[in-house]
This record gives C-alpha cells, structure tokens and sequence, in this order.
C-alpha cells in the first residue's frame, strides 16, 4: 500500500502561482511513477501531469504545458505541481496517484490516489 496525501490547494487569483505537495508513506515511494489529476464540479477526472520513478521522464496535458511544472524528491518522498499562469477554468479538486511501471496520463492505470486539494482561481 502507499498512501498519498495532497496539500497546498486554495483560493488565488487569476495569474497566480501555487505549488502542490504530495506526500507519500509505505511502500518505497521511488519506485512509483506519479501522475496529478484534476477534477472540476460536474465533469470526470482529467490528467494533469506524470513523472517517472526517476524524475527523468515527464507528461503533461496540453491545456496545462508550458503553465505547470510536475517534479519529485524521492528522498522526500514527495512529488510537486507547481503550477504558475493560474486560469480559472484550472479550478478544480487535484488528485495525486501512484503507480508501478511508466508514468502514464490514464486515469484507470494508477493504482493508489490520494483525497485531492482543492484549487480555486478567481478571475
């Protein structure tokens, strides 16, 4: 089991930054590759961005790239978004998850998911 807990969401303003923290306990957090997923009110789940175990391999969506930043520190055993230009349609409940093998954008292939952050950008 690993256990993913998000922290950093809140309320900013249009062209704000903000840097997203999940913190990861149990099984060896380096060799998981991670993903964060968004989720706005009334729509499904979305990918955000992915990392591999190394940090060396690194996915985003395109609505975010060039905006927001995934990164790891496994002797942290945490994994960052930092996320800069903030919209207000990137408002939403973010999700960090946990999955052996290659880092991927699919929602069905992460295995452990944390409760999410909640981001909210005020135009």
């Amino acid at each position: 089991q690993v256990q993913l807990v998000e922290s950093g969401g809140g309320l900013v303003q249009a062209g704000d930054s903000l840097r997203l923290s999940c913190a990861a306990s149990g099984r060896p957090f380096s060799s998981y590759a991670m993903g964060w997923f968004r989720q706005a009110p009334g729509k499904e789940r979305e990918f955000v961005a992915a990392i591999s175990w190394t940090g060396s391999i690194t996915y985003y969506a395109d609505s975010v790239k060039g905006r927001f930043t995934i990164s790891r520190d496994n002797a942290k055993n945490t994994v960052y978004l930092q996320m800069n230009s903030l919209k207000p349609e990137d408002t939403a409940v973010y999700y960090c998850a946990a999955k052996k093998g290659s880092a991927s954008g699919q929602n069905s292939d992460y295995v452990f998911w944390g409760q999410g952050t909640q981001v909210t950008v005020s135009s």
